[in-house]
């Protein structure tokens, strides 16, 4: 089983897409999963201009790099969440409009159906991102909250993603949302909760990220256990639990890159996720997807971190085998 490994582009968008992909190409990465930040992918134009579909097939081509997902994670963070003036950095101004909260929902939905599309005249099968969550500040439920409220949230995200998801479906695109806090779901209860909540369907799957769940303490194995038919793509991104019996795992309002914080994400290879078992766990469903490296290190120079983590995941990215190790003694 041949995976091919990819590099993220999120954390990149301040570079020209062409600088990138000769830096990820010279450092041996094999393809890129787009996102649409910066002049990386950008849904307006793949769908207004007849050429610009072509011409980033061409850039790709011209470093070796493939691309069979692009992510817009961004967009898609603002379709169901409460809307505040944070969200106006991470969206478009065409999104944004006037910052009315429904209304910029209801652009955002719009805009990730304008992604499926694009996705499709581009080639990608698959567009990873978030869905935002109404219920996400409710985790604590204090003031007390009901399941009634929270089931309100789900039948939130269902009528706001379901006619999405048909988009994505009729596109022969998938949408793979990456299980994260924040998110309507962020654990393998709450995915559970979110595939009831749209019927099971098809378009809708998961990108495959174990740092968020490390760090809440679920098993990503179990998690790949569970939902064996809905990894759509797979990120490869660590995170180091380190409370010392002040901080909190809830991060104690600190940056990310503060020493105090009870856990924060390192480069693949540096903090809690267990790896080997992923990949084997990924070889028994029958993965065979892109391993994309996400690069997230506060403490590390980026350009270090891609480089050692192609590296490590080279190293990882083993076949399951097609013999028995003791098949020589057999009878026959």
């Amino acid at each position: 089983m041949s995976r091919t490994i990819t590099l993220f582009t999120g954390q990149w968008a301040d570079l020209p897409l062409e600088t990138l992909a000769q830096k990820a190409s010279a450092w041996g990465y094999e393809g890129l999963e787009l996102a649409c930040s910066g002049d990386h992918f950008e849904v307006d134009k793949a769908l207004s201009r007849d050429s610009y579909v072509r011409e980033k097939r061409d850039l790709l081509a011209k470093y070796g790099l493939k691309c069979v997902a692009i992510s817009n994670h961004l967009v898609g963070q603002a379709v169901c969440d409460p809307i505040d003036a944070r969200h106006k950095s991470i969206v478009p101004a065409s999104v944004w409009g006037d910052g009315e909260p429904e209304g910029v929902r209801q652009r955002a939905a719009e805009e990730m159906k304008a992604t499926a599309r694009a996705a499709r005249l581009f080639g990608a099968e698959t567009v990873t991102g978030f869905t935002g969550s109404a219920v996400w500040a409710m985790l604590y439920f204090f003031p007390p909250t009901s399941q009634a409220d929270i089931d309100a949230g789900y039948q939130d995200f269902a009528r706001r993603w379901l006619p999405i998801l048909d988009v994505f479906q009729a596109e022969g695109v998938r949408f793979a949302l990456e299980v994260h806090p924040t998110e309507i779901a962020y654990d393998i209860i709450t995915m559970q909760r979110a595939l009831e909540a749209v019927g099971g369907h098809p378009a809708f799957g998961v990108n495959f990220d174990p740092s968020h769940l490390v760090h809440q303490f679920v098993d990503p194995v179990a998690f790949l256990e569970v939902f064996p038919d809905r990894i759509f793509h797979v990120h490869v991104k660590d995170s180091r639990i380190t409370l010392t019996g002040r901080n909190s795992i809830l991060s104690s309002h600190l940056s990310f890159g503060d020493a105090r914080r009870g856990w924060d994400f390192v480069s693949p290879g540096h903090g809690d996720v267990k790896f080997d078992p992923i990949i084997r766990a990924l070889n028994r469903i029958g993965y065979g997807g892109p391993l994309s490296v996400e690069w997230e290190d506060s403490g590390m120079n980026r350009e270090f971190g891609a480089q050692e983590a192609l590296q490590f995941v080279r190293r990882l990215n083993f076949s399951p085998s097609d013999v028995a190790f003791d098949a020589a003694f057999s009878k026959h």
